[in-house]
Order: structure tokens, then C-alpha cells, then sequence
């Protein structure tokens, strides 16, 4: 599936992060037993902007490959143009769902 060792290290990285991030954030909460304690605060906003930055990184490292395929598919074949915008912004959406979780895990 992955040939590219850098593909691997990314996914790789960024699936482990996306389970570890929440669970960091979510022990150090639950660990809490004073009303304010900036340690939970420290590590929600941590979480928060590690689950905004990869999945930004993630969807920055797909349009990049999709960007040139689909460059080239256009050279080639220009009547597949809707097909090639669309997969170009599918990443996006990953993007959305890393700033829904970031907010989430700040609320």
C-alpha cells in the first residue's frame, strides 16, 4: 500500500497522535481534583493545537501528491477536470475534522 517511507512515517505518526492527543488531554482532566489547575489547561491546549497541526500536515501532504497527479492526469486527459478538483479537496475535510476535534477537546 505505502511504497514511499516518508508516506509511512506520516500516517504512521499522524494515526498514533490522533489516538495518544485525546487521551492526554482526557487522563490529565480526569486526574484533576483542584476547580482550576493550569496543568489541565497546559495540556488541553497542547492537545488542542497537536490535533489542529496534523491534521493540517496530513492534508498539506496529500494535496501535494494529489495536486501533482491530477496535474498531470489534466495534461493528459482534460475532460477529467471536475474528478481532479474534487480529490484535490477531499483533504480538507481532514482539516475540518482536526479543527471540530481541536475545539472540542479546548471546550
Amino acid at each position: 500500500m505505502f511504497n514511499n517511507r516518508l508516506a509511512r512515517k506520516v500516517f504512521g505518526s499522524t494515526f498514533l497522535l490522533t489516538m495518544l492527543v485525546p487521551a492526554f488531554a482526557t487522563a490529565a482532566e480526569a486526574a484533576s481534583t483542584e476547580p482550576f489547575d493550569w496543568r489541565v489547561s497546559v495540556t488541553k491546549a497542547a492537545s488542542a493545537g497537536a490535533a489542529m497541526s496534523i491534521s493540517a500536515m496530513s492534508a498539506g501532504y496529500a494535496q501535494a501528491k494529489i495536486g501533482t497527479a491530477a496535474a498531470g492526469t489534466l495534461a493528459e486527459r482534460p475532460e477529467v477536470s471536475v474528478w481532479a478538483i474534487t480529490l484535490q479537496v477531499l483533504p480538507e475535510v481532514i482539516v475540518l475534522l482536526g479543527f471540530v476535534s481541536a475545539i472540542i477537546i479546548a471546550g
